[in-house]
């Protein structure tokens, strides 16, 4: 029988170190806004609850697509459609630790709770 290829020991180790990063802020320039996944439709779509009170189809935009898995109660960083209110992209996925630094430093509003 062939022998078991050695594992790398830096891997092993790397992936111990537990790294603190800030989380990304939503820009006002940018037209950004918190939201709260609230049903999952398929095909990359989801429905979501945004930070100004308003429901909108939201869609993973496409560089996102398989490297970030979205769930049902996540909190999202959505970018509405400037021709189509009610429909917006998901930028990016807040991670526990992101979600809970953000609502320390007050990014949340009544719309959006846990």
């Amino acid at each position: 029988m062939a022998k078991k290829p050695k594992k790398s020991s830096k891997k092993r180790t790397a992936g111990g170190d537990i790294q603190v990063n800030r989380a990304r802020v939503p820009r006002r320039e940018d037209n950004e806004i918190l939201g709260i996944v609230i049903k999952i439709l398929g095909n990359e779509r989801m429905r979501v609850r945004c930070a100004d009170g308003k429901e909108r189809l939201g869609r993973i935009r496409g560089k996102l697509k398989k490297r970030m898995w979205v769930r049902l109660g996540d909190l999202v960083l959505v970018s509405p459609w400037d021709f189509q209110d009610d429909r917006c992209d998901i930028i990016h996925r807040y991670r526990q630790t992101e979600s809970a630094w953000l609502e320390r430093k007050g990014f949340f509003t009544e719309y959006l709770d846990f």
